[in-house]
């Protein structure tokens, strides 16, 4: 009997919908993770190491169908979510805005400037940052890692791991990416 409620819990939880992140006026979500900055990147840096967390800069466009799908079906989860809640100083930048944003080098435009001068093409583009930035380095070279486009729940949480442990100054497999996300599917299959 117990095992029965045990599993009707279990499914009714599992089927109960997630909390989506709200559609803005510039028609990107807006998740409670989300931090509303000036968008001065030193600032938001020096925020964020304040707090014990990573910065965390995220490319979206309005309509972007991976951007929803990322909203949607991954950061909605609720271990994705209280780790980007926990762990990470999440500033979102629009790829057509208009915004002023100024980078680590000094240089200031507007986001849309901004994503051309970093390379920015694809959404969502999520940018992790070190806890210090090299004198005179703009954003993409201080980068520790960059996330282009949408990916499944495990990778996501698997590269928020991955970024927050510092597993890339590991002297490690684990250093790459790609082989420390391979053996954690690995560990989650069996």
């Amino acid at each position: 009997m117990l095992k029965k409620v045990l599993g009707a819990l279990i499914a009714l939880c599992l089927a109960a919908p997630l909390a989506v992140a709200e559609i803005g006026e510039d028609g990107l979500h807006k998740a409670d993770w989300m931090r509303d900055t000036f968008k001065d990147l030193a600032e938001d840096l020096e925020e964020a190491n304040a707090e014990g967390k990573r910065l965390m800069l995220i490319f979206e466009q309005r309509g972007c169908i991976y951007c929803k799908q990322m909203h949607e079906e991954v950061f909605v989860r609720p271990e994705i979510a209280a780790y980007l809640e926990e762990n990470f100083f999440v500033v979102q930048m629009n790829l057509y805005g208009d915004t002023e944003v100024t980078d680590f080098d000094g240089d200031t435009r507007t986001e849309k400037q901004m994503a051309r001068k970093w390379g920015i093409m694809f959404t969502p583009s999520i940018l992790f940052l070190g806890e210090k930035v090299p004198e005179g380095a703009a954003a993409t070279q201080a980068a520790v890692a960059i996330m282009p486009g949408a990916f499944k729940a495990g990778t996501t949480l698997d590269m928020l791991t991955w970024v927050r442990e510092k597993l890339y100054e590991s002297d490690g497999e684990d250093a790459e990416f790609q082989r420390y996300h391979a053996r954690k599917i690995a560990e989650r299959a069996g």
